[in-house]
Parts: structure tokens; C-alpha cells; sequence
């Protein structure tokens, strides 16, 4: 008999149909007997009686079975219907009990965090759980689609790359046939490169810091979206748009996952009612905060952590947002392939943060040929080591003025949902202490 799946069963009141899945709970109750089959679409309820109630002695949960009966209308039930005269085939049988209850609520407290991550393989069976890999595969999906309506291109660029031509000590090195190789901390080169060619250039793929950083902000293997757009006039059309998708996939999820995001206790969405996330330059934080905590921070280059919450709290009370800029840093906080402003001092970089966590930088880049050498130069760079030759080639040969951003996925994901730790939003966590499962 053709396989129905569970969403589907309402409307086969009164058919004999055939449903697969895993045993997901069991209530033996003497006469009446109700097992629980789940499978990709939900559950389903149905009484088992005589005999058949013996092929499922000794199984455990996650047993595969194959159910074959009849369509009953039961409000009482999962979807107001559930299956009788149920016959059952036992396809996988599981007989060792689970180390974990997958029918009860999953733990997120942070002192339950390493048996979290520790049994994933099995707690990913949880449907509260799955709602956040679910939600994460929408949100993707939403800034693909957003993307690919303003004439972005999907790239695919190289993780193994020759040894890191930037240096510092936050690179994986791995032997590469005798060559020394790293792990790429992103697609900088890489997506600036396919400005001259396509424009419009976007990437969804994992990037690796060697960080020894055990917080709830970081990984050691991360997903990062990364954007570049060429021939833009200004920083502030690059600010548009980063804002402009993170502000429609963040409507799409809040509309579309209402009940999802709801189950999971999810903050209510705020953005400003015209659509502009609204910007502050570093400077202007740094006095805000100092003023309002007492906590001088006007010497910082850079937001410190408790700066990004207050200003996101700012926002959200003040301004009715939960996305907010932080832009114009000071120009020693540049890197090489920035546009500065020498008149003020400052780089032409804003940060996106989202409930008082920054999600995405989004700088302008340098694109005169000259202007980078003399950068580069500067920042002590060797420009003729073999791992700039093929990304000055770019530039010397037309590259228009161009941004773009490197924006967390793994933290749009914790923040949208509300979760405590950016490791909560990965399914296999990969941070300083953790490389299995």
C-alpha cells in the first residue's frame, strides 16, 4: 500500500491507509492501547489491540515501524483523527533504551549544554528541536530568495587555501601534500574577485577561526553568508541593502513560523516602521554609553560587548527596532581592503547588530589599484607573496567601487529565536573543546 504521511491523515477519514515512521511514544493503558508514530510531518496517534500489541513487546522508542489501518475522526487525537485496527510491521526494531526521553521537553539551561550537544544525534528527534533547524533552513532560504531578486549570484569559492597571505595566529593549518595550507577564515578574496566579473556576488558556506574563545558568541567552524556589490555610489547602499534583506527575512520567518517562534518563546519582532535601520557612529556610542553607565569606553576602538546591548536596548525602546548600526570606525580599526576617510578618520564600516549582538560587518572597499598596494604596504604586507597575486590581478585590471558584508547565520538564527548560546543554534557545534559528534 502507498505510504500517506501523517499531515494527511484528516483527510482520509474512513480509508485504509499505511503510514512509516518511529515509534515516538507508547501509553499502554490495559484495554486501550495508544502508540505514537512521528514522522518528517508530524505525529500520529493509533490504538493497537491483541495481538499486535505483542509485536511491539521489548521495542524501544525509535523503533522504525510500518502501520497499516483505518482513518478514524477523534478530536482528543494529534490533527483530530487517528488510526484503528492497526496492523503492525516492525521494519528496524530497537530494543536498548535511549539515553534520553525524546517525547519530553530538551534542556537548553547552560549547565545542560554538553549533554545537549553530547546526545544531538538523539534529541534532534525532539519536534521542538527540529523547529529550530527548521526555522534556520528558512531563514537561508529567505535571503537566497531575497538575494536572487536583486541580481545576486551564488558563488561557491575554495576553503583550502594557501598559507594565510594576512598572517596572525587565528588560522587552522594543515599539511597539503607537503605544503603548508589553511582552513579560509572567509571569502574576502574570493568574492571581491567576482565583482569583475559578475557584479553582484553572494556565498552561504562555513568559514574557521582559531579563536580560544569559550563564549556564547563563538565557533570555531561557522556558516557566514557573505555579500559583494559593485558600482554602488555610497557606504549607505550597501547599509540599505544588508538592512533591507536582514528586515525581509526576518518579516518572512515572524510570518510564516508564527507558531513555531511562539513554542519557542521567541522575542517579538520591533523594526522601525519606515523600513531604515537606523545608524550611530562608534564615536556617538562611545559618548551615549559613557554618559549614561559612567563606564568610560571613548578611548575603544571597537563596541565593547556591553556597549552592543545597550545601544540595541536604546533602540528598541527608543526607536521601536531590533536592528541598529554601528558605523564609522575609527580609521586604526581599518583593515587594508577598507575604504577610509582620511578627512575625519574613520573606515567606512558599519556593524549590524540585532538584539544587542552583531550579526554582520559591513564595510565599502578600497578599489583603486594604487590606493591598495600603498594599503597594503602600510599594514606590513608582503604584496608579492604568491597569495596576492591573483586578487591585485582583480583590481589592477577594473574593479568599480564596491561592499558587502560577512553576516552570521549561526547568530541570526540564535537571536531570532531567542536562544542563549550561538552553539544552541548549530546542529553539530564546533567551538575550542567540542570536535565530535
Amino acid at each position: 500500500m502507498t505510504r500517506t504521511l501523517v499531515r494527511d491523515i484528516p483527510s482520509k477519514i474512513g480509508e485504509t491507509i499505511t503510514i512509516r515512521g518511529w515509534l515516538h511514544k507508547k501509553r499502554l493503558l490495559g484495554g486501550l492501547n495508544f502508540i505514537t508514530l512521528r514522522d518528517r510531518s508530524g505525529l500520529a496517534q493509533t490504538l493497537i489491540i491483541g495481538d499486535e500489541l505483542e509485536k511491539l513487546r521489548g521495542l524501544q522508542i525509535g523503533s522504525v515501524l510500518s502501520l497499516t489501518g483505518t482513518v478514524v475522526s477523534d478530536e482528543r487525537a494529534p490533527g483530530g483523527s487517528e488510526l484503528h485496527e492497526v496492523s503492525v510491521l516492525v521494519e528496524v526494531p530497537v530494543t536498548e533504551e535511549p539515553p534520553i526521553e525524546i517525547d519530553k521537553p530538551i534542556s537548553h539551561k547552560s549547565e545542560h549544554l554538553d549533554t545537549l550537544f553530547e546526545n544531538r544525534v538523539l534529541n534532534i528527534r525532539n519536534l521542538n528541536e527540529q523547529k529550530i533547524f527548521k526555522i534556520r533552513a528558512d531563514l537561508t532560504r529567505y535571503i537566497r530568495e531575497f538575494l536572487n531578486t536583486k541580481e545576486f549570484i551564488e558563488i561557491d569559492t575554495p576553503k583550502l587555501l594557501a598559507e594565510a597571505t594576512e598572517g596572525g595566529a587565528e588560522v587552522f593549518k594543515l599539511d597539503y601534500f607537503g605544503k603548508t595550507a589553511t582552513l579560509a577564515q572567509s571569502p574576502q578574496f574570493y568574492k571581491q574577485i567576482m565583482v569583475g566579473a559578475f557584479e553582484r556576488v553572494y556565498e552561504i558556506g562555513h568559514s574557521y577561526r582559531a579563536e580560544p574563545s569559550a563564549t556564547t558568541r563563538h565557533l570555531t567552524e561557522l556558516t557566514m553568508l557573505d555579500i559583494e556589490m559593485g558600482f554602488v555610489d555610497s557606504h549607505d547602499e550597501v547599509l540599505d541593502m544588508v538592512g533591507d534583506m536582514t528586515q525581509s527575512t526576518l518579516r518572512r520567518v515572524y510570518d510564516e513560523h508564527a507558531d513555531d517562534l511562539k513554542s519557542l518563546n521567541a522575542p517579538e519582532l520591533q523594526l522601525a516602521e519606515d523600513g531604515v535601520v537606523p545608524r550611530f557612529t562608534i564615536a556617538d556610542i562611545h559618548r551615549m554609553y559613557t554618559e549614561a553607565t559612567k563606564t568610560d569606553t571613548t578611548n575603544e576602538k571597537d563596541l565593547i560587548p556591553d556597549e552592543e546591548r545597550w545601544i540595541s536596548d536604546y533602540a528598541r525602546k527608543n526607536l521601536g527596532t531590533d536592528l541598529v548600526y554601528a558605523i564609522r570606525f575609527p580609521e586604526v580599526a581599518g583593515k587594508f581592503y577598507h575604504k577610509f576617510d582620511r578627512e575625519d578618520g574613520t573606515v567606512l564600516w558599519g556593524d549590524l547588530l540585532f538584539r544587542g549582538l552583531e550579526i554582520a560587518t559591513v564595510p565599502l572597499r578600497e578599489n583603486n589599484y594604487e590606493k591598495m598596494i600603498e594599503q597594503m604596504e602600510h599594514a606590513g604586507l608582503d604584496i608579492t607573496h604568491e597569495g596576492f597575486k591573483y586578487y591585485l590581478q582583480a583590481f589592477k585590471f577594473g574593479l568599480p567601487q564596491h561592499g558587502g558584508c560577512g553576516f552570521g547565520i549561526d547568530r541570526l538564527v540564535q537571536k531570532t529565536i531567542g536562544l542563549s548560546n550561538v552553539k544552541e543554534a548549530t546542529l553539530f557545534p564546533r567551538d575550542i573543546n567540542r570536535l565530535t559528534p
